[in-house]
């Protein structure tokens, strides 16, 4: 069984939805960057294909083996609400918004994915990650992917998934049903 080390992308300061946008990662912390790369095992490294995942890969791989960036690890895609604030997207969708944090599952932002189709979209990667065979994998990805994991894992709901918190350049460890770590590295 694949043990899988979940790494979320550097900052992007964004203060709006950004889910499917390539926005870039603020990679100015170093320190934080050479302590996690000297924390993660010796193992092939992968990312969503948005910048922001990408550019965390690469900072971190070293002599790590690169496998190619897969868009089934993109984040949650946001449809019409990509660039707009949390504020923004509550008064021109109220009930929509509101249900999509407070029952996610079905429901979708206008011309986004709902969370059970992104669940199934990284579940798909995740398959044909643990087909290679690799002992440990590297994967910079997303909050929203790295929580869809938690809740496969834990066999949580969505909401108590969404109640947990994932910070940029944190490692979230998962190894088949065994229960999660969760080390931050600042």
């Amino acid at each position: 069984m694949t043990r899988f080390w979940w790494v979320r992308h550097g900052p992007t300061h964004e203060r709006a939805f950004c889910g499917w946008r390539d926005v870039p990662a603020d990679l100015s912390d170093t320190g934080a960057l050479a302590r996690l790369r000297a924390f993660l095992p010796e193992a092939p490294i992968l990312s969503s294909d948005l910048l922001r995942a990408r550019q965390t890969a690469e900072a971190l791989a070293g002599p790590r083996p690169r496998l190619p960036a897969d868009p089934d690890l993109r984040e949650f895609h946001f449809g019409a609400w990509e660039g707009l604030t949390f504020d923004a997207v509550a008064a021109r969708d109220p009930d929509l918004s509101r249900a999509y944090w407070e029952c996610p599952g079905d429901v979708a932002p206008p011309e986004g994915e709902s969370w059970n189709r992104a669940a199934a979209r990284v579940d798909r990667a995740v398959a044909r990650l643990t087909a290679l065979g690799l002992p440990d994998l590297i994967v910079v990805a997303h909050f929203g992917v790295i929580l869809t994991r938690l809740q496969q894992t834990l066999g949580q709901t969505a909401d108590q998934a969404l109640a947990q918190r994932i910070e940029p350049l944190s490692v979230t460890c998962l190894h088949g049903q065994e229960a999660p770590w969760i080390n931050h590295i600042p």
